[in-house]
């Protein structure tokens, strides 16, 4: 999708949602209409601000306090949009009500006035609260049995950190103090680790060459890598010292008491033309060990008609929807939206919710993970 493409689309999407909420939530306030007012030009600002940020995603050239401010609007919309709708819903519902019950003139009025209040404070405390989460990285700790698994390993997991605008250098040197913390047996990072142009990212990539583990750290790559050139950060990436998986498969561990780990490509690489995913390929090399799949998409398994060599698959790109309730809606395009599901008789599948965060640095419903994924004999 070109940026011009895009962007009509964005603008489009946020253009009714601005409308929706001040015809059908400012307009309506039971406030003052100088208060109305204020609440109006704050929305539109808000809007404005949101017009500009793809201008600051894909060309990274204003500081980051700027960018910042610029990113939230994104965020900020979406959740006033969705509490206009259930405040639009349930104010309809209580129209019915009073018009079929005696309560007077004056007590409706006080009622509608605070519940009014009552909405106003619940799209402050919700962005606020929001905005809060997205401070904090969750360490997700989950055991794993896997058949035939003749000695336990540990495996973290980081996913989609996007790194562009906020998620910069200092993000990523203390997301390296945490993972090597851990002490992990390996690292595999599953998609959408860069999300802008690569000499943008080449400071925080950098970070990632301190990660320390036993066996490696491993790469796979996810839909925004196609979006700024897939080849030079794969290359850029291995020179970091971390293996990017394309279509292979690697041993892990002591000869005959390890794992394969293998990683695909993303499914994006067929709308690409290149770089797209061959399961055969990948798994042609693995012996009789377990197999541990690297997928950025959970929906990557609909495209797989056998897995039953697979015993488990490592995903991410939902973020876990990030803001509730989008999570209902990448439900509606992933089989998975985050954690560990059993997805047949002999393949497990684990999605991350993502390290990082995409647009807004808000999260709702979602937190950002590092995920410790204990393989169980």
């Amino acid at each position: 999708m070109s940026f011009m493409i895009f962007f009509l689309v964005y603008f489009i999407a946020f253009s009714f949602q601005t409308y929706i909420i001040k015809q059908r939530f400012v307009n309506r306030l039971d406030f003052k209409h100088k208060t109305r007012k204020y609440f109006g030009f704050a929305l539109y600002l808000t809007f404005f601000g949101a017009l500009l940020y793809p201008l600051a995603r894909y060309f990274p050239l204003v500081p980051n306090w700027l960018y910042f401010l610029l990113s939230l609007p994104i965020g900020v919309i979406f959740l006033t949009f969705i509490i206009t709708i259930f405040h639009d819903i349930t104010s309809i519902g209580f129209k019915k009500l009073f018009k079929k019950s005696k309560i007077s003139v004056k007590r409706r009025e006080f009622f509608k006035k605070s519940f009014d209040i009552g909405a106003t404070s619940l799209i402050l405390a919700t962005n606020l609260k929001a905005m809060d989460n997205a401070r904090h990285l969750e360490l997700e700790a989950v055991d794993i049995k896997i058949d035939n698994l003749k000695k336990p390993y540990k495996i973290v997991q980081i996913s989609d950190v996007h790194i562009g605008g906020l998620i910069d250098k200092k993000f990523i040197a203390n997301l390296v103090k945490k993972i090597n913390i851990l002490n992990a047996d390996v690292v595999v990072i599953t998609g959408d680790l860069v999300d802008t142009k690569l000499e943008f990212a080449k400071p925080a990539l950098d970070e990632l060459r301190n990660i320390k583990t036993l066996y490696g750290t491993y790469f796979i790559v996810g839909n925004h890598e196609y979006f700024h050139g897939v080849a030079p950060i794969i290359s850029y990436v291995n020179s970091l010292g971390i293996k990017t998986l394309e279509n292979e498969t690697v041993y892990i561990g002591e000869k005959d008491f390890g794992f394969n780990l293998a990683g695909v490509y993303d499914r994006f690489g067929f709308k690409y033309g290149s770089y797209i995913p061959d399961i055969d390929e990948t798994l042609k090399n693995c012996d009789n060990s377990p197999i541990v799949l690297l997928a950025h998409q959970p929906k990557y398994l609909k495209d797989l008609v056998d897995t039953k060599n697979i015993d488990l698959v490592l995903c991410g790109h939902t973020h876990g929807g990030q803001i509730f309730p989008f999570n209902f809606l990448v439900k509606l395009e992933q089989p998975y939206v985050k954690g560990l599901h059993q997805h047949n008789e002999t393949t497990q599948v684990y999605v991350n919710k993502g390290t990082g965060f995409w647009g807004p640095p808000m999260r709702l419903g979602a937190s950002s993970e590092i995920s410790i994924l204990n393989l169980k004999v």
